[in-house]
């Protein structure tokens, strides 16, 4: 599972080129009308804007993580919650939990957003289709909110332990109180004071 993973993570177009065969799959059984081919075709043109931002993030996660090697080891420690130590993978490390939590700030609300489209659209078939469209969508509505709910709170609370480990000192790099200047009440004495 874990080579599926990587392999994922490093080819974005293996995600996307997935990601366009289940959407086809799902509206073949849905409207079994038409050849699979068409729907395909169907499927990939109204995926052009999700594919578009797909791409644009990946590309500022790469920037931030400096590579696709390197953005493939960032997740693996995110999914670890494995902090790095060097600081050069820390300052990359931070940068990429400040985007992805820049982006997921009102996940709550895109969920619920998400909840009444498909609701709507669910009821919406219910009285225009046939009992197969109505529970499929119903079907589809469940396990894609339920999946949403269940990826996007992991993900977050995944973003925020990286938060908070991030904030901590790393081992071997010093702390601000073992810095170069010693406390007031180690300080070393300077010579006498003479009096005139």
């Amino acid at each position: 599972m874990e080579r599926v993973q990587v392999f994922l993570a490093r080819h974005l177009w293996a995600q996307l080129v997935l990601a366009v065969l289940a959407g086809a799959v799902l509206v073949q059984l849905l409207y079994p009308q038409g050849s699979f081919a068409d729907v395909l075709v169907r499927t990939a043109v109204t995926s052009v804007g999700a594919v578009c931002v797909a791409l644009v993030v990946r590309r500022k996660e790469r920037r931030a993580a400096g590579s696709t090697d390197g953005l493939v080891s960032l997740d693996r420690r995110l999914r670890t919650g494995d902090a790095p130590a060097d600081p050069a993978e820390r300052q990359a490390m931070r940068q990429l939990v400040d985007q992805r939590l820049h982006r997921t700030r009102h996940r709550k609300a895109a969920l619920a957003l998400l909840a009444v489209m498909f609701v709507g659209i669910t009821v919406l078939t219910a009285f225009t289709a046939g009992p197969r469209q109505t529970v499929g969508f119903a079907v589809l509505t469940v396990v894609f909110l339920s999946w949403m709910a269940y990826a996007g709170g992991l993900n977050d609370r995944r973003l925020h332990a990286m938060d908070a480990a991030l904030g901590d000192t790393p081992s071997g790099l010093g702390s601000p109180a073992t810095g170069s200047t010693p406390p007031a009440h180690e300080a070393v004495p300077g010579p006498p004071h003479r009096m005139p």
